[in-house]
């Protein structure tokens, strides 16, 4: 999605640089549809009186308007924060946001309330487009702080509140560092608060961006806002090889695609019987070697004769579990496997219509004609050809002669 000052225009982007902070708030993947904005309230009900307000790095909270100050999406406010006021946008407005707050477990009364000052002035916006000016230079300055301290942590990024008394640094390390050393270099350096706060490296790529293997920008970039836990499970239930180059993703950590369909295949897989269950027949006990969860078949094999695999049904396969629970025997898979013969035999057909799919090609000469009109040149550029067959033509041309003059005469 894209607002109408930041799309693109004759395949080029226009460039708002407004980096989803514009007015009409379309072109961030944390924008939220208001899909009860057209809807009125009944008589005697009052509005719900929080809103969301959107910060740098994809940070949400929710404030109370205590002040009852009209307010509307994309509106830039100046809120309460632990030591001063920060400033962010205004992203959802109206019930929805008690919505949102039940989804997130977030109580409309508390003692913890964060309130609404107003709406930012010129002077606030100022400030605030000041400090976030600052904060390029610092985080290169930060990192070569980190570098010379030898810390092994890298500074992501850096975040200034809205009056710019406070600047949080976020980083991301595999292990646990002490950065006690750094912070007193950092308030020496830009004479300000600091405070450090560790990010995961999923949330470091959703912020980078970049193109998946599978050619498209990432989901975390751009529309992925919650990350679940991914496990090695997921994999094996999709029957996916456990090579950790193809199924991590450019954050390092396990792909989030791996959830999207895991589901689908639990779902499927409640049919399947497990696979270390064996089948007893009177031919010898098989053993499960695969399985097709989309086409619902598996394959087994008798012990000591693990070449030759029979496929059977799912269900044939339960069947035969429940006789054997009942102490019972089937006499093969062989009987079971007939069913599933198939015609290996593939029947091509002619997708194109009528036309044929050598229309194109050039038309093929015949060989025979060919080698015939190269015997015939020979013959003529060699004198000592065979003079026996222009010696009967020369015999038939003089018997034709006179016919044909007695013929003028008459």
């Amino acid at each position: 999605m894209a607002c109408a000052s930041c799309s693109t225009k004759d395949g080029s982007p226009k460039g708002c640089k407004n980096n989803g902070t514009c007015g009409t708030d379309s072109c961030n993947k944390l924008t939220v549809f208001d899909w009860l904005a057209n809807m009125s309230l009944p008589n005697g009900e009052t509005p719900f009186d929080w809103v969301e307000v959107r910060y740098k790095n994809g940070r949400k909270h929710y404030y109370k308007n205590t002040e009852n100050l009209t307010l509307s999406i994309g509106d830039v406010v100046a809120t309460q924060a632990q030591a001063g006021h920060d400033i962010g946008m205004v992203t959802l407005t109206g019930e929805l946001v008690r919505v949102q707050m039940k989804r997130k477990n977030i109580a409309p009364e508390g003692e913890d309330i964060l309130k609404i000052y107003r709406k930012a002035s010129q002077k606030d916006i100022d400030v605030w487009q000041k400090a976030r000016d600052r904060e390029e230079s610092m985080k290169v300055k930060a990192r070569q702080f980190a570098i010379d301290l030898k810390l092994q942590m890298k500074i992501s990024d850096i975040e200034f509140q809205g009056d710019a008394s406070k600047a949080t640094f976020y980083y991301t390390a595999e292990e646990r560092v002490d950065f006690r050393e750094l912070i007193k270099v950092f308030a020496r350096e830009f004479r300000t608060r600091i405070e450090m706060k560790q990010v995961g490296f999923r949330q470091e790529a959703s912020r980078l961006g970049g193109i998946g293997s599978c050619g498209r920008e990432l989901c975390c970039s751009t529309w992925l806002t919650d990350f679940r836990s991914v496990s090695t499970s997921a994999a094996r239930y999709q029957q996916l090889s456990l090579n950790p180059q193809k199924l991590a993703g450019q954050c390092g950590k396990l792909k989030c695609c791996l959830n999207y369909e895991l589901d689908t295949y639990l779902d499927a897989l409640k049919e399947f019987p497990k696979t270390d269950i064996k089948l007893k027949t009177d031919k010898g006990t098989a053993v499960c070697q695969k399985t097709d969860i989309f086409k619902g078949h598996m394959w087994y094999a008798y012990e000591g004769e693990w070449m030759n695999w029979h496929k059977i049904t799912t269900q044939q396969a339960n069947e035969i579990i429940e006789l054997n629970k009942q102490n019972k025997t089937v006499t093969s898979l062989e009987e079971y496997a007939l069913d599933l013969a198939e015609d290996t035999k593939v029947e091509f057909e002619n997708v194109v219509g009528q036309d044929s799919l050598t229309r194109f090609d050039s038309p093929k000469r015949n060989k025979k004609r060919r080698n015939n009109r190269r015997r015939g040149n020979q013959g003529d550029n060699k004198p000592s050809g065979n003079t026996n067959s222009n010696q009967n033509k020369k015999r038939r041309n003089k018997k034709r002669k006179p016919q044909n003059a007695k013929n003028n005469q008459k």
